[in-house]
């Protein structure tokens, strides 16, 4: 969820001199990308996955410092609610085993999480949405005691200027309202890191936006919240709506919302970082003592920390990032789209099939993004999160077509090839896209088990079923068997 900050008031003089400060690092940052300072010698990946923690009951456990307490390992930190903890993998290479090392390690972390956890009387769980989730949950006092997350709170509903609305219909309709971002922390995503060069990262972002709609029908896992069956991926209307700053008004005016999906192919990583500088004002407006030019032209690598704050309280699905690594800077995409789980598994097949398929296009001599609309993939986006795995989307030279069809027939020999040229054995490559094209065959997720359970339980009390059916998910999730074969 970002960096720790202080609680504490910004002035008008602090907001004025962070906006200068701001577009001091954009332009150091621009020359930087003109005198290529990053490492682009050997691309790393990198994975994160936001966790819920329930108790006995499957009931929300809001008891996230007692069970990191109990962890007691840097992997895990804080998230925005206290029904929330991430996970954050090492980065590791594909060619030398990186997505079975990320298996591995992703598997063991948990086990031993979970067996810690446990003693404080909560599980972990991998949904997107935590489907136990009810009214008395959305409340300010869920939210976690880093300071940043109260600050960012008050901050957003300061620059909204009224409470958060949430309206989202599926089979159910949901209407409700919040007095904080309470509602944020139901969406936990699993977050995929991809390295690339200044030269490439245009392509690599533009391949992720292209694909984000196949990737969200075929993973969805997000059906349930406050007990209505709303979109197969209700985090994305959710987390669109839980974070928005901008009244009716604004909105009819164009203003850009911070939880989006953009309005264009780029040509640059610098199309990004300058789009957020010039369209979004600060929400944590914190000035550090940094002198980004006197560092770089004293040899050094500049932090840039005023800019990456505020890119860190944007919220484009796939996200653009500076980071530094032994005194190296480097850029990723990081593409936050997917929920969490069902297993690790299936986490782990979602990364294989996303890594290889943006590699492929990324690669591709004509561009996917030459041949399509922009508006037609954001389209495709908000298609896939509100049908799942039924989704019917566009596709160059196709037309319409059932997502499950295209990912089989084209998308899974591109994501092979690939994961080829990333250097992954071959069998590890086709067991994890087995997954997919199973997934695929078959026409379930983690989205569509969850419903049809619900809909096998009938007439049964709405947040009981919902109950059993989680203590059921949470059962089969320690099998890593992948939610496909669970029926």
């Amino acid at each position: 969820m970002g960096e720790e900050v202080e609680q504490q008031e910004f002035s008008r003089a602090d907001r004025t001199q962070h906006r200068e400060k701001v577009r001091r690092n954009l332009d150091v940052f621009a020359r930087m990308l003109r005198e290529a300072r990053f490492d682009t010698d050997d691309p790393m990946t990198g994975l994160e996955v936001e966790l819920n923690l329930v108790d006995e009951n499957g009931d929300p456990a809001l008891k996230n410092a007692e069970v990191l307490e109990a962890i007691a390992s840097p992997e895990f930190q804080t998230e925005l609610g206290q029904f929330n903890i991430e996970i954050n993998v090492a980065p590791a290479t594909l060619r030398e085993g990186g997505l079975t090392t990320f298996e591995e390690s992703l598997r063991r972390s948990l086990n031993d999480a979970e067996e810690k956890a446990s003693r404080s009387g909560a599980h972990q769980v991998m949904i997107g949405i935590l489907p136990t989730l009810d009214e008395g949950h959305m409340e300010v006092n869920s939210l976690s005691s880093n300071p940043r997350y109260k600050l960012l709170s008050e901050q957003i509903l300061s620059a909204r200027g009224e409470d958060i609305t949430i309206n989202i219909t599926g089979r159910d309709r949901l209407s409700t309202t919040a007095d904080s971002i309470v509602p944020e922390a139901a969406c936990t995503s699993t977050q995929f890191h991809v390295q690339t060069s200044p030269d490439d990262f245009a392509d690599y972002w533009n391949a992720s936006q292209a694909i984000a709609g196949v990737q969200l029908a075929v993973a969805a896992n997000s059906p349930y919240l406050l007990g209505k069956e709303l979109w197969r991926e209700t985090r994305i209307p959710l987390f669109e709506q839980a974070t928005d700053t901008r009244s009716d008004e604004l909105k009819v005016q164009g203003v850009r919302p911070r939880v989006w999906f953009g309005e264009r192919w780029v040509t640059s990583v610098f199309d990004l970082f300058e789009e957020n500088v010039r369209y979004f004002p600060a929400l944590l407006p914190i000035t550090d003592d940094e002198d980004p030019l006197e560092v770089l032209e004293s040899g050094g690598t500049p932090n840039l920390p005023e800019l990456r704050l505020h890119n860190g309280t944007i919220y484009r699905w796939n996200r653009p990032v500076y980071d530094i690594a032994g005194g190296v800077p480097h850029l990723r995409v990081e593409n936050r789209l997917l929920a969490a789980g069902p297993t690790v598994a299936d986490t782990i097949a979602n990364a294989a099939f996303y890594f290889g398929l943006v590699r492929f296009l990324a690669e591709s001599e004509r561009p996917l993004w030459s041949q399509m609309s922009f508006s037609a993939a954001e389209e495709n986006f908000h298609v896939a999160a509100q049908q799942g795995i039924d989704a019917q989307i566009y596709w160059p030279g196709i037309g319409q077509v059932r997502a499950t069809e295209l990912v089989v027939r084209r998308l899974l020999p591109m994501a092979a090839e690939g994961l080829d040229s990333w250097g992954v054995e071959a069998s590890v490559r086709d067991r994890l896209l087995g997954i997919i094209e199973q997934r695929c065959l078959l026409g379930t997720n983690g989205a569509e088990w969850f419903v049809n359970r619900m809909h096998q339980r009938g007439s049964e009390d709405r947040f009981d079923a919902l109950r059993a059916t989680l203590l059921e998910y949470r059962e089969r999730m320690h099998t890593n068997e992948p939610a496909h074969t669970w029926d």
